[in-house]
């Protein structure tokens, strides 16, 4: 049986994965079921290859720091013990891989938001590509809880009562019974 690629590219990054279809789960020859390799070139960096579970991993880290970043609230995803971690740096964003291999130490890559950008749609058009089959363990897409978001949310509505604005009449109600004239 034949392998089948399938390349994604941007600008600054080249996913290329590869695989074979799932013929028990009946797949034709041109899709992937079962993954058996993928490399990822990014500007000025060295080729990335690895299994499905750190594609898995980068993808799970990667797509909800990208959003929490749209969201200007970028924060690190990803922990000392798994494969990939990507958090905010002084030039961008700092990207660390860890290999499943003893005694490699970790790969560190600095990207800006251009090639993190890049990356994003890299793997987005992976996930959503119907010619790759794989079920993907990721984390569901979410919108930001608000304490993620307190630091957009301006000085004056973030004390929780009405303001000045916007009293409605419970504001007015209160106003009234201090003394303080309708509004």
């Amino acid at each position: 049986m034949q392998t089948t690629t399938y390349r994604y590219e941007q600008s600054a990054a080249r996913l290329t994965v590869e695989g074979l279809p799932d013929l028990s789960a009946g797949q034709g020859n041109d899709s992937i079921g079962i993954l058996s390799g993928w490399r990822l070139q990014l500007v000025a960096a060295p080729e990335l290859e690895g299994t499905r579970e750190h594609l898995e991993a980068m993808m799970a880290v990667v797509m909800p720091y990208a959003r929490h970043c749209l969201s200007k609230a970028p924060k690190r995803f990803g922990g000392d013990e798994g494969f990939v971690s990507i958090g905010p740096d002084a030039a961008g964003h700092q990207l660390q891989l860890r290999s499943s291999r003893e005694g490699v130490e970790p790969l560190q890559l600095h990207l800006d938001d251009a090639d993190l950008a890049d990356l994003v749609r890299c793997l987005d058009r992976l996930r959503l590509d119907q010619r790759v089959q794989l079920r993907w363990s990721l984390p569901e897409d979410r919108p930001l809880h608000r304490r993620e978001l307190v630091e957009r949310i301006p000085l004056h509505r973030r004390g929780g009562g009405p303001g000045p604005r916007s009293r409605g009449c419970l504001g007015s109600a209160l106003a009234a019974a201090a003394g303080a004239g309708p509004c």
